[in-house]
Parts: C-alpha cells; sequence; structure tokens
C-alpha cells in the first residue's frame, strides 16, 4: 500500500516547499488590473460585470467577480479543458503556493498557517470536528451566532462528550458596547471552556465584536492554565474580511475561518482557516489532504478534486484588494454605511438595529420598516431596483450592505425608497 508521500509523488499533487517560495505563476499576472486603473471608485465598480439595472446591497451574500478574477478563472478553465492531466499535476504546486502566499499578504500571516476550504461553513466544521476537546470541558458560545457554528459546536459535543453554552452579549444590538460585550463574555468563561466560538460581525444584527479586546480577556484567563486547558478563541470573520483593515496579529485570535466569496470577491466556492502556530497544535484533520502536510494549514487542507480554476483565480482577489489598499477599502465601507445608518435612524417609522459607532459595526445593517415584515420590505425595495436580504434567523430583519461598488448617490436613493415604504 502506498503512504501519502509516495501517493502525492505518483499522482503529482505534492505542494512543494519550493513551490510555496518562489514567485507568483504567469497564468495569474494575466488577470491584474494595473493600479492606477482602481485610483476612483467609478474605475473599480467598472471592474464588474453587475447589472446596472440594480442598486446591489446583497454583497453579503454572495459576490460579483472583478475582471482580473474572471480573467484568472477562464485561463485556468482553458488549461484544464486543453490538456487537464498534465494542467493539474505541472501547475498545481505553483498555482496553490500562489494563493496561499496572497492570503498571507492580506493576512499578515505566514502561508504555511492557512489552510484552504470550500466556505465558511466548511472551514467552521473542519476546524470544530478537529479540536481537541475532551468529555467534561465546554464549549463557550454566543445565542448571536450563526447555523453553521451552532450546529459544527452541537456535532462536537455529541462525539466528543464536551457540553455547549450559550450566552447573549448584548440585549439591544443598536445600544451594544465593549465593555459590555467583553464583561459577559469574560464572565461566562469557566475553567471547564476549552473553545469561546464567536462571530466577528453578526449577520443577525450588524454588530462586530471587538475581537482584539476579547482576545485580550481570554490571555489573562488563560495565564494560569496548562496549554491542554486554554481556552481557545475562534472566531467566524467573513463579514470582516474583505472589509476591516486588520491582521491576524491586531485580532488576537487563535483560529479564523471565512468564506471568500462575499466581500474579499473572491471566485464562489472557496474559503479559508488560519491558525496560529500554537493554536494548530490542537488541531487535528478531519479530511485526508492531498498535499504533502509539511505545515499545519496544509495538513488541514481536505484533499479530493475541487473546483480548481476557482481556488487558483483566488489569488487574484486577494491581490485585487491589495491594490486598492485595505485602508482605503475600510474607509470607503464604513463611509457609506455611517451615512445609511445616520439615514435610516432619522426615518420615522424605522428601527435601526445596528450600531451607528464604527467601532462595534462594518458592512452589514439590519433594520425593520413599521407595518411591514422583512420579506415585504425586500420584495418592495427590489420592486424598486434595489436589492436588499433578510437575515436568515428566528428573529429576522431587514439587511443592506453598503460597499465598494456602491456609491453615496446610491445610498440617497435606498434611503428614499425605504422613506416611501413607511
Amino acid at each position: 500500500m502506498l503512504d501519502r508521500r509516495q501517493f502525492l509523488v505518483r499522482t503529482g499533487l505534492t505542494l512543494a516547499a519550493a513551490a510555496l517560495a518562489s514567485g507568483p505563476p504567469a497564468v495569474s499576472a494575466a488577470g491584474r488590473t494595473p493600479a492606477r486603473a482602481l485610483d476612483d471608485w467609478d474605475a473599480v465598480r467598472e471592474q464588474f460585470s453587475l447589472s446596472r439595472d440594480f442598486i446591489h446591497l446583497g454583497g453579503n451574500l454572495l459576490a460579483s467577480h472583478p475582471t482580473p478574477v474572471r480573467e484568472a478563472i477562464e485561463a485556468h478553465r482553458q488549461g484544464l479543458d486543453a490538456n487537464p492531466v498534465h494542467y493539474l499535476h505541472e501547475r498545481q504546486p505553483e498555482l496553490e503556493a500562489a494563493v496561499l502566499r496572497a492570503a498571507a499578504d492580506y493576512l499578515g500571516a505566514d502561508p504555511a498557517d492557512i489552510a484552504l476550504t470550500d466556505s465558511t461553513t466548511m472551514g467552521l466544521g473542519l476546524l470544530y470536528n478537529g479540536l481537541d476537546i475532551r468529555p467534561g470541558q465546554e464549549i463557550l458560545t454566543t445565542t448571536h451566532d450563526f447555523y453553521a457554528t451552532h450546529e459544527s459546536l452541537r456535532l462536537k459535543a455529541a462525539r466528543s462528550g464536551a457540553t455547549v453554552r450559550k450566552i447573549a452579549l448584548y440585549d439591544q444590538p443598536a445600544n451594544a458596547s465593549t465593555g459590555e460585550i467583553v464583561q459577559r463574555l469574560a464572565q461566562a468563561v469557566t475553567p471547564r471552556t476549552r473553545v469561546v466560538a464567536v462571530t466577528w460581525v453578526h449577520s443577525s444584527t450588524g454588530v462586530k465584536l471587538p475581537i482584539r479586546a476579547i482576545a485580550d480577556a481570554l490571555a489573562s484567563l488563560n495565564a494560569s492554565r496548562d496549554p491542554s486547558e486554554r481556552a481557545l478563541l475562534c472566531v467566524d470573520g467573513v463579514h470582516g474580511f474583505g472589509v476591516e483593515d486588520v491582521t491576524m496579529a491586531d485580532l488576537g485570535c487563535d483560529f479564523f475561518v471565512a468564506g471568500c466569496h462575499k466581500w474579499l470577491f473572491g471566485p464562489r466556492g472557496t474559503g479559508l482557516v488560519w491558525g496560529s502556530p500554537q493554536a494548530w497544535d490542537a488541531a487535528t484533520p478531519t479530511i485526508p489532504t492531498f498535499t504533502d502536510g509539511t505545515t499545519p494549514g496544509s495538513l488541514s487542507t481536505p484533499g479530493g478534486f475541487h473546483s480548481f480554476e476557482h481556488r487558483w483565480a483566488l489569488a487574484e482577489a486577494f491581490r485585487f484588494h491589495l491594490s486598492l489598499g485595505k485602508p482605503r477599502v475600510a474607509e470607503r465601507i464604513h463611509a457609506l454605511n455611517r451615512q445609511c445608518k445616520e439615514g435610516l435612524a432619522a426615518l420615522p417609522g424605522i428601527t435601526l438595529y445596528t450600531p451607528l459607532a464604527d467601532e462595534l459595526s462594518s458592512g452589514l445593517i439590519c433594520f425593520d420598516v413599521r407595518g411591514l415584515t422583512p420579506p415585504q420590505v425586500v420584495q418592495r425595495l427590489r420592486q424598486q431596483g434595489i436589492i436588499a436580504t433578510t437575515t436568515p434567523y428566528a428573529t429576522s430583519y431587514a439587511r443592506v450592505a453598503p460597499g465598494l461598488l456602491n456609491t453615496p448617490d446610491e445610498i440617497d436613493a435606498t434611503l428614499r425608497a425605504i422613506r416611501a415604504l413607511v
């Protein structure tokens, strides 16, 4: 029988360290857009093939691809269609390594600490299933987290003998504060708490958690604990990823999970898990890898055959965002969201649930319109050419997500349309 190394060598699927250290592949360079073409937001909008018949405020759900990503997908597709075996065996190591390098540049991290996945949900499932949790230990999460986190934790608890406990970090989202959030979470941690599972930006309310402050509070609680007893801070970061100007060191968490096909404008069906070198010691793989497994991230990257043209084009999404400038991206998205939130707060008959402060919000805005259900709000806005969404929770709100593909004029038009609903 073949061991993993023999299998990888014979099939040509090994991700060589040399490829990880080499420069970006030529095929990806063909899809790049010169930085000078992105020096104003109208030029950025022109990189997308979005219908101009609508004001698109649903990028939090699924993104359109910019030109460099579309071109890279097509280049890889042509290569695979022309000679799939040779293209896979000859190009996969360098192309996958290029994705990891680009992701690391964006995260401010080491490529070795990144696992590639297909979505946030896949990443959460892989992470929580693989964490070292013993019977009698506890997983602490919140009532605000999404189904994928809650279900992944439930399944892990059933297999491990651990327990799951959910707490509320705030009662009124619009009035949430950093002090209250950190205090509630820190007070809920017990000596049995092994995992603290939270979401950076709540898709249910638009509240952005102060992850750095939470990490600092947990560091104090962990100071006297044995490594096997440390409370690991695990973050579903998808709705801050591609919005906020931070690195993994800035956040201070142990694990960070995100899909790349929302705010980042990455290829559909791409995602990642980042873990600190110390945290990866507490995780074991769930799905056999097709890499050589010489790094924590590669060992936890699921094997099998993926939508390779999409995965390999992910490097261009990271490069596209970095060419725009992370500080500039964050400033633009926050400015549009501030304009929208302040406008909604001033409208009669509108209840705003997302905090006004940039420190506690990101690119999602949740609200109610008096006399209408959230689906009715979304339907009536669509009739006026505005794409909105609802929050998929037991308590649902209408939701808009102003982003890089919007303009201040579009936000004003949206506010006028919402006002006309009352």
